[in-house]
């Protein structure tokens, strides 16, 4: 006899409710894998976990089985991210997520992940990276005119990000010690923790000997306890990638530049630079600390535009 009010649950039902509660703890313990096992970055999983629990909740509300997602309904999921105003490139990356997921659950013994790995990825135009000029990037390093720590402390990081073509999260990584100011070069450690060595050019080295000289005793002394940090903020704590970018921000709009623009252009911009100088592809990408040629390779068509418009300039029949 069933309780007044309250609707009998039926055998799929309960078996859907299962699934979704199995898909909840395998994203978690996935997670926990790439976080534990393949040593990829806090913001990295934080992302994976965020479209996954995204298509939890999708699967929640449609009714499916997500243990046994069928080609058709999975191509509905993506279908309905387009519908809601995501890039490609976005469905992409949901996407691969969900295939990273149930390859896993399918090595755990868990499920089948064969209609997920068929789906096909849609496609997306692959646009080349936006850069900065040199007047621009003077202007951007100019901003920084004042005596004050934390103009000091700016100019150090704009001129250590276009040295080594570093990420932001590179930056709020590095270390006083990471700086070799003898050898000319810095320790970065990029995405899954991985080491490189880059040269830095003598003039962001002179910058940053005067900051660290200057500037970060007065700011590291405000601080409750000491750090190692090598940029830190006006109150003495070790400055986030976060507040890394508001600090890249400011400065773009004190040099009146595109409001646009974020540090990962530097780095297109470092990039950029050493090809069109006449560096090899190879040492690009170490520099750079791309996993694949392949992603570095897009900076070649960069440069392959700038020699066209220097041709179209010079060349009296162009």
């Amino acid at each position: 006899m069933s309780v007044p009010g309250e609707e009998a649950i039926t055998p799929e039902a309960r078996q859907r409710a299962g699934e979704l509660g199995l898909l909840g703890r395998q994203v978690e313990a996935f997670c926990a894998h790439l976080q534990t096992v393949r040593n990829l970055s806090p913001n990295t999983v934080r992302a994976y976990r965020c479209d996954l629990d995204a298509f939890c909740s999708w699967a929640a509300r449609e009714g499916v089985r997500p243990l046994s997602i069928t080609h058709r309904e999975l191509r509905s999921y993506l279908a309905d991210l387009s519908r809601a105003g995501y890039s490609s490139r976005t469905v992409n990356r949901h996407l691969s997520a969900l295939r990273g997921l149930y390859r896993w659950m399918s090595r755990e013994g868990v499920c089948d992940g064969g209609a997920v790995a068929a789906v096909a990825s849609p496609k997306v135009g692959r646009g080349l990276p936006r850069t900065m000029s040199d007047a621009d990037v003077t202007r951007l390093l100019e901003s920084c005119d004042g005596e004050d720590p934390v103009s000091l402390r700016d100019r150090c990081f704009l001129e250590l990000l276009y040295a080594t073509g570093a990420r932001v999260s590179e930056m709020a990584g590095l270390r006083v010690a990471d700086l070799d100011l003898a050898r000319a070069q810095a320790r970065l450690f990029g995405k899954g923790s991985k080491e490189r060595i880059v040269p830095v050019y003598e003039t962001a080295l002179d910058w940053a000997a005067r900051y660290l000289a200057e500037a970060r005793p007065e700011l590291a002394a405000r601080g409750r306890r000491a750090s190692d940090a090598l940029l830190v903020s006006t109150r003495g704590n070790p400055m986030s990638a976060d507040a890394l970018r508001t600090a890249f921000e400011r400065r773009v709009r004190a040099a009146g530049l595109d409001p646009a623009l974020t540090p990962h252009a530097m780095r297109h911009t470092y990039a950029t630079e050493l090809l069109g100088g006449g560096a090899d592809l190879r040492s690009v990408q170490e520099l750079l600390g791309h996993e694949s040629l392949s992603t570095t390779q897009v900076y070649t068509h960069l440069s392959v535009e700038r020699l066209r418009d220097a041709a179209a300039r010079a060349h009296p029949r162009a």
